[in-house]
C-alpha cells in the first residue's frame, strides 16, 4: 500500500487518538504541576465600645482576581506527587527506617492514603483478574458441553451479570448483605455474630468486592471463551480421543494451547478494568475500609473545593501504574508475534 494512502487510511484513527487521549492527558499532566491559588487574606481593625481589635478575613475580590489572572495556580512542579496525599517520599522513609519488618513496614503504608489505595486496588487486580480468567474458562468449557436445546438458555443466564449496570447490581449485592437483608442475615445466621456488619469488617468488605468483581467481569471472558471454543480444529481433538486422551488432557493440551492468544487479550482487558476500579466501592459505600486510586480521584473531584492537582496527579500515577502491568502481558505478545512470523 503506498504511504499516502495508508496515511489517509489511519489519519480519522490517529486524528480522534490526538483528540480524545493525547490532549485530555496532556491536560491533566499540566493540571497536577499546578497548586490552586491559596485564599487572599487581610488584617481588619473593628471598632468597638472596649476599643480596637483586629481579625482575619478573606478578600474575596483578591482571591478571584487572582485566580482569574492565573486560572491553572501557581507552578509548583512534582510537588504534588511527591507530597503526604501521594507518594510521601519523606513519611515512606521515615517508616522504613522506623520499622524492622516488611508487615510493621506495611501497616504504616496503610496509613498513608495513596499507599493504601494503591495496595487494596493492587491486591483487586491480582484476585479477580485471574479468578475471572478461570471462572470464564470454566463457564464456557461447561455451556459447550451442554445438549444444543439447552445452551441458549444457559448463555442468556450467564450473561445477566454483564447486563446489569454495574453500579445498579452492586447496590442490590449491598443492600442483600445489610444486616437486615438476605445474604447479612445468613451470613450473621452462621456466624453466630448478631452484631456482624459489612461496613465494621474490613476483610469482609474486600472479600465481597472481590467476589463482585468475579461476578460482575465472569461473562465477558466467558463469552470470548465460548467464540473461541467454535474454532478449535476437531483433527487434533479426534487424534488425542483415539489415542486414548482424557477429557481433561484434551483441555490441557489442545483446547487451552489454541485459546491462548484469548487468554491474553482478556487479560488486558481485564487489567485496566480492574485497575480503575470505582463503582462497588462506591455502591457498597466502602471508601473507609477499601478506597481504590478511582475512588481517590472522585473523593478529590467531589469535595467542596475540588482538588484538580490532586485529583491529576493520581490519575497520572494510576496510567504510570496501569502501563507497568500491561508491559509484561505486551512484551510477550510482541515476542510471540515475532516467533509466528519468524516461522
Amino acid at each position: 500500500m503506498p504511504h499516502r494512502t495508508f496515511f489517509w487510511f489511519i489519519f480519522p484513527s490517529l486524528l480522534a487518538m490526538l483528540l480524545f487521549i493525547a490532549l485530555p492527558i496532556g491536560s491533566v499532566i499540566v493540571q497536577s504541576v499546578h497548586q490552586q491559588h491559596e485564599q487572599v487574606l487581610r488584617t481588619v481593625e473593628n471598632q468597638g465600645p472596649f476599643g480596637t481589635t483586629t481579625s482575619t478575613v478573606v478578600d474575596q475580590e483578591a482571591t478571584r482576581a487572582l485566580r482569574e489572572a492565573e486560572p491553572l495556580g501557581r507552578f509548583v512542579g512534582l510537588d504534588v506527587y511527591f507530597d503526604r496525599a501521594h507518594l510521601a517520599v519523606e513519611e515512606v522513609g521515615q517508616a522504613w527506617a522506623a520499622t524492622d519488618s516488611i508487615g510493621a513496614f506495611v501497616d504504616r503504608l496503610m496509613n498513608l492514603p495513596f499507599y493504601r489505595a494503591l495496595i487494596f486496588t493492587l491486591t483487586y487486580v491480582i484476585v479477580v483478574t485471574p479468578l475471572t480468567i478461570l471462572l470464564g474458562l470454566a463457564v464456557a468449557l461447561g455451556v459447550n458441553g451442554l445438549p444444543r436445546m439447552f445452551k441458549g438458555p444457559t448463555i442468556f443466564v450467564s450473561l445477566l451479570p454483564m447486563m446489569v449496570t454495574p453500579l445498579v447490581g452492586a447496590l442490590v449485592l449491598y443492600w442483600m448483605l445489610e444486616q437486615n437483608g438476605i445474604l447479612g442475615s445468613a451470613l450473621q445466621s452462621l456466624t453466630g455474630d448478631p452484631t456482624l456488619s459489612l461496613r465494621a469488617s474490613t476483610p469482609l468488605t474486600w472479600i465481597t468486592l472481590f467476589a463482585y468483581g468475579v461476578w460482575s467481569s465472569a461473562p465477558f471472558a466467558f463469552i470470548v471463551y465460548y467464540a473461541g471454543l467454535q474454532t478449535v480444529p476437531q483433527d487434533p481433538l479426534e487424534a488425542a480421543m483415539v489415542d486414548g486422551a482424557s477429557r481433561w488432557q484434551r483441555i490441557r493440551y489442545v483446547v487451552i494451547p489454541h485459546l491462548a492468544p484469548l487468554t491474553v487479550f482478556i487479560a488486558l482487558i481485564q487489567l485496566m478494568d480492574n485497575f480503575r476500579v470505582l463503582e462497588p466501592v462506591i455502591s457498597f459505600n466502602a471508601g473507609a475500609n477499601a478506597p481504590s486510586l478511582a475512588y481517590s480521584i472522585y473523593s478529590d473531584l467531589r469535595g467542596e473545593i475540588a482538588l484538580f492537582n490532586s485529583a491529576a496527579a493520581t490519575s497520572m500515577l494510576t496510567i504510570i501504574g496501569v502501563s507497568i502491568l500491561l508491559t509484561p502481558v505486551l512484551i510477550r505478545t510482541w515476542r510471540d508475534f515475532n516467533a509466528k512470523r519468524g516461522h
